[in-house]
Formats: C-alpha cells, sequence, structure tokens
C-alpha cells in the first residue's frame, strides 16, 4: 500500500488544501501517464491470473498431502496469497474497464474494490501471516520444550486469524477516510488534510510491514540455523557410534522434515524481502524528491507483486509434501529402452 499511497498522493497534494478541492482527471495525470497505467494494469490482471492458478495449485496439493492439519500458517499463507491474486485480476479488470460511478453501489465499489482495498488487506495479512510463521518455526526449535507445552492449536488458529484482522484495519481504516467518488471517478488518497500525514502513515507502514519483519526474519532464521548446526552434529555423532535405533532413526527423520519446512520458509522470506525492497527504495526516493510517477514505477510495483506468483515455485521445490503430490499430478514420462 505504501507503494500507491505515496505516489498518488503527489497527485492528491496538488488537488487537496486543508481538505478536498474539485478534482477532474484530465488536469491529474498526463495522456502519456494514462498510457503506462493502462499497461500496468494490463501487466497486473496477468500477473494475478498466473497467480491464482499456481497458489490455487499449490493449495491444493497442501490440502491433498493433509498438510492443512501440519503446518497450519504455512497452508494459511498459501491461501492469503490466493486471496491477494485473485483480487489483484478483479481490482485491475476493473480498472481497465473505466466505470462510471454512481450512488452507494458506486461508492461501495470505488471504496473496496477499485481502491484496491481489498487486494491490499490480503497482501498486508500475507505479510503478518509470514512473521507468524517465522516466530512459530522459532519456537518450535529454539525452544522446542516450551512449545511443546504451552503452544496450543487456538494459539495457532488466533494467529491466523489476527492477519485478517490486522490487514482490514490497518489499510480499510486510511482507505475510507481518503477515498472518494467525483464526477463519476475513484479517486483514492484524496482527503489528506496535509501530505505530512500522508508521508507519516507510509513512513509507518514501511517500518512496520518491512523493516521490523526483516529484523525479525534474520533473528528468528539465525537463531534456528544456529540449533539446526548443533543438532546435525548431535545426529551425526550418533550416527558414527554404530547401528542407529528406532528412537534414533525417528529422530533423524523428524529434524529432516523440521530442516525441510524451515529451508522452505527462509527462501520465501528471503524473496519477499528482495522482491519488496526496489519498490520500497523507489517510492522512498520519489517522495523526498517530489517526483512524478513514471515508468521505473510501475516496473519496481511489478516486481514487488510477482511476489505473490513466483512464492508457490519454491513450495513446488523445496517443500516435500508439495513436491510429491504435484509429482502425481504430472507424472514424467520415462522413455521405454
Amino acid at each position: 500500500m505504501t507503494e500507491e499511497s505515496s505516489t498518488i498522493s503527489q497527485l492528491s497534494v496538488a488537488m487537496t488544501t486543508t481538505g478536498m478541492t474539485q478534482i477532474t482527471g484530465e488536469n491529474t495525470i498526463s495522456s502519456s501517464s494514462r498510457g503506462i497505467e493502462s499497461y500496468f494494469h494490463c501487466a497486473l490482471v496477468v500477473i494475478g491470473v498466473v497467480g491464482t492458478a499456481t497458489n490455487g495449485l499449490i493449495l491444493y496439493a497442501l490440502v491433498a498431502s493433509k498438510q492443512h492439519k501440519k503446518q497450519v500458517l504455512i497452508v494459511h499463507q498459501n491461501a492469503l496469497d490466493l486471496f491477494t491474486s485473485v483480487m489483484m485480476v478483479v481490482t485491475y479488470s476493473l480498472k481497465l474497464c473505466n466505470i462510471h460511478l454512481t450512488g452507494s453501489v458506486g461508492y461501495w465499489l470505488c471504496t473496496l474494490l477499485l481502491s484496491a482495498n481489498f487486494f491490499w488487506c490480503g497482501n498486508i495479512g500475507s505479510v503478518i501471516n509470514l512473521a507468524a510463521v517465522t516466530v512459530e518455526r522459532y519456537l518450535k526449535v529454539v525452544h522446542s520444550a516450551w512449545s511443546q507445552n504451552k503452544l496450543r492449536n487456538w494459539m495457532i488458529y488466533s494467529a491466523a486469524a489476527f492477519t485478517w484482522v490486522g490487514g482490514i484495519v490497518w489499510h480499510s481504516t486510511f482507505m475510507f477516510t481518503s477515498t472518494a467518488v467525483i464526477d463519476g471517478v475513484c479517486y483514492e488518497y484524496v482527503i489528506i488534510h496535509s501530505e505530512v500525514a500522508i508521508k507519516i502513515h507510509d513512513f509507518l507502514h514501511f517500518v512496520s510491514f518491512y523493516v521490523i519483519i526483516l529484523l525479525l526474519f534474520i533473528f528468528c532464521y539465525w537463531r534456528i540455523l544456529v540449533v539446526i548446526r548443533r543438532q546435525a552434529k548431535v545426529m551425526a555423532g550418533h550416527a558414527a557410534a554404530g547401528p542407529s535405533t528406532a528412537q534414533t532413526h525417528a529422530q533423524t527423520q523428524s529434524y529432516k522434515i523440521q530442516y525441510n519446512v524451515i529451508k522452505t520458509m527462509i527462501l520465501v522470506s528471503a524473496l519477499f524481502a528482495t522482491s519488496w525492497l526496489p519498490s520500497y527504495i523507489y517510492t522512498i526516493d520519489m517522495g523526498m524528491n517530489s517526483k512524478p510517477i513514471d515508468a521505473g514505477f510501475y516496473v519496481t510495483i511489478i516486481v514487488a507483486f510477482l511476489y505473490t506468483c513466483t512464492n508457490p515455485f519454491i513450495y513446488a521445490i523445496k517443500f516435500d509434501p508439495v513436491r510429491e503430490v504435484l509429482l502425481r499430478l504430472f507424472p514424467c514420462k520415462k522413455n521405454s529402452g
């Protein structure tokens, strides 16, 4: 949300004083910018379609492999990405239609869909859920004894529910207070009392949903890898001592499963960090130097949104239960000698 709100606010500043003045589509965006924006919306529709297909397939594989009972937050992560992908298709398809909005139906269509409200609620919820997965992995590996005694299913499901609540409250509150329908056109981020207010909001968004999340990834997964390395040495010692017992074999299998999950989530987290970084950097630069929207902005947004459709490929390649289901769906044909 920071990316769109910051740049659109630059257009809104010229159209707002202490409240909101009349806005016309002709004097806000040039014809060339409108052309680029249309291509941008088309690209996002394509990304959304690909994301819907890939996330839907991986979600099916997760459920088919019964991971929805074992890895609740990981399955929920994929469900949020699927929701975000669907909303991307709906939102940017509607933007391409240039619908003339009237009455209460037009207002709700603007605030819920054309403003990308549902899309951003799902996107922010996905980030919160990714943090929840990281904390869950940290507790189960680094504080395994505590998690076995204290961590309950209701806590996991509460965390999953909070991701939706957090995303909806954070984005919808700002969207409903800053969006308006004027002359049949939906305008986001126009009811802003000052440029400082939206910059503060954008800064808080950047810190809350990128900086803090990134620091959480680094701390948790660093501690997890330290513990896993220690466990690997213990397992290697048992293997060198002699034939493995049934208990040792079971511990080894549990360790391999645990390591597989953590490896998958580290890659997912790394993809999030790298795909969103260019967008944040470009947006901050635009805000500080009052630069207009240009092609570079749209490129960084597309790179960021690619996260939702490339993310499933990590599960397909690295997460064993998902890979096994997919291999059954798409068996490799062997050439007979």
